[in-house]
């Protein structure tokens, strides 16, 4: 296979791998509705306890979204992440849930898992994001949570990003090509 064939077939595969991967925003079932909530809640009040500054930018905020966990990996030059989570308004009150899919392609190997914020600086960008047409540019990047970086923050068309890994040793991440997906919650 020639070289330009074999990165078409890359990135084809990963594009589609991450099509695959958790096609559904909302989960299935009140169980794994109710441990997505749970386990949102959990991951912010982790946040909150790395950086105590984060409460302030939360309360001036319009709302936020709060994935648990992102497993991103990787193999040659392809790769993709995928993870579920809650949004809420910045009352804390559930508004639903949302998905975060991702392709990369260049240089790759292993993979990770992270969790990530997404806050909405005004009204503007958590309708746009609950609508599916909220976008970052290019360069877009999330700051890795540590005590002062929400204050410090900045937002990119009304929405700042902040990642956490297990380890707390995680870099900014590009979220220049992530695609997100919003649903109403149901109640059952």
């Amino acid at each position: 296979m020639k070289t330009p064939m074999r990165l078409g077939l890359a990135i084809a595969l990963a594009v589609g791998s991450v099509g695959l991967i958790g096609c559904a925003t909302e989960p299935s079932g009140t169980e794994a509705k109710s441990n997505l909530v749970q386990d949102s809640n959990t991951t912010l009040q982790s946040f909150l306890r790395t950086d105590p500054s984060l409460r302030n930018v939360l309360d001036r905020s319009a709302g936020y979204a709060v994935f648990p966990s992102i497993g991103q990996g990787g193999v040659i030059i392809a790769g993709g992440a995928f993870g579920r989570g809650v949004v809420y308004d910045n009352s804390g009150r559930v508004l639903g849930y949302c998905a975060v899919r991702q392709a990369n392609v260049g240089p790759q190997l292993g993979g990770q898992t992270y969790s990530e914020m997404l806050i909405f600086q005004n009204q503007d960008a958590l309708n746009k994001f609950r609508s599916g047409t909220l976008s970052f540019t290019a360069a877009a990047s999330a700051v890795a949570l540590q005590a002062g970086a929400a204050a410090n923050a900045s937002f990119d068309n009304g929405v700042a990003v902040l990642t956490k890994s297990p380890s707390g040793l995680m870099a900014g991440a590009a979220i220049g090509g992530q695609q997100f997906s919003f649903d109403t919650m149901n109640r059952e």
